[in-house]
């Protein structure tokens, strides 16, 4: 049972991405603890899947990379709830690309992963702030966007964005008086997703389900966590510690950008790391 006042039952949920992977897990346990839950989705065929997986659920076709398609969203969950209490921009995508090359793919990526959220942050926030009720927004990061490891720079830069946006939205949610909303960045670990799975036909053994991070993450918001840091199987928090703590100080010490992958650093990091 969630100790966050904003899960409760007959309250408002809204999940984008909620069609497939963790929103869809999400979707279920929220549902399950009594909340009204609202899936969005850019895929119609996997939305309906999932409305008959979810009996009772609205599910609404949505392109976050849209402002319009967001704000239909909104009004629509509005005209069927009247209120919203939870809103969970979880919505992503990832395509190759390099530095230089595959300029759709930036476009795409940076278009759902981060203005998805700014678009759902502009739509839902206001609303969720007047009702001056316990809410939730939170916001599905990745540890990409704080290591940025080299081979998919526009998925780094998407998610390290949400990480800022969804800092200064904390921020600025607590610089009002009394207000009740909150902000989280949840940061999955290696996690077998749809994303994932169109790639690798079978759950790895380092992977976690959507299931167990959902249950990392509702006891996180339970203590009030802000980063929602996921282990998995293969990396615990520790190691998880270290390499960020090694990415701060390629600025602290000046080292080459990501140096954890630069040849002349190897030997280095795996001494850092073992330390």
């Amino acid at each position: 049972m969630s100790t966050c006042p904003a899960i409760t039952k007959n309250n408002v949920a809204v999940i984008t991405g909620g069609a497939d992977g963790i929103g869809l897990a999400t979707a279920n346990y929220l549902q399950s603890q009594g909340m009204l839950v609202c899936i969005a989705d850019n895929n119609e065929e996997k939305l309906s899947i999932a409305q008959k997986e979810l009996d009772g659920v609205l599910s609404i076709l949505t392109d976050v990379s849209k402002l319009e398609s967001v704000q239909a969203l909104h009004n629509s969950v509005m005209s069927e709830y009247g209120h919203v209490d939870l809103l969970m921009n979880n919505a992503g995508t990832g395509r190759p690309n390099t530095s230089w090359d595959q300029f759709d793919a930036w476009q795409t990526t940076l278009n759902v992963n981060l203005w998805g959220v700014i678009h759902g942050i502009h739509t839902f926030v206001p609303t969720m702030v007047r009702q001056g009720n316990p809410g939730v927004i939170i916001n599905t990061g990745s540890k990409q966007g704080i290591t940025s490891p080299p081979g998919n720079p526009a998925y780094n830069v998407s998610k390290a964005g949400v990480k800022a946006v969804t800092e200064a939205l904390a921020h600025d949610l607590r610089s009002i008086e009394n207000c009740p909303v909150t902000a989280h960045l949840l940061v999955p670990g290696f996690t077998y997703t749809g994303m994932i799975r169109q790639f690798i036909a079978d759950r790895p053994l380092g992977a976690w389900t959507p299931d167990q991070v959902v249950e990392y993450l509702i006891a996180a918001l339970g203590r009030g966590d802000f980063y929602i840091l996921c282990p998995d199987n293969d990396v615990d928090r520790e190691t998880d510690n270290k390499r960020m703590a090694w990415a701060m100080g390629d600025l602290i010490e000046n080292r080459p950008a990501l140096s954890r992958w630069h040849p002349d650093y190897i030997s280095e990091f795996q001494k850092f790391m073992e330390n």
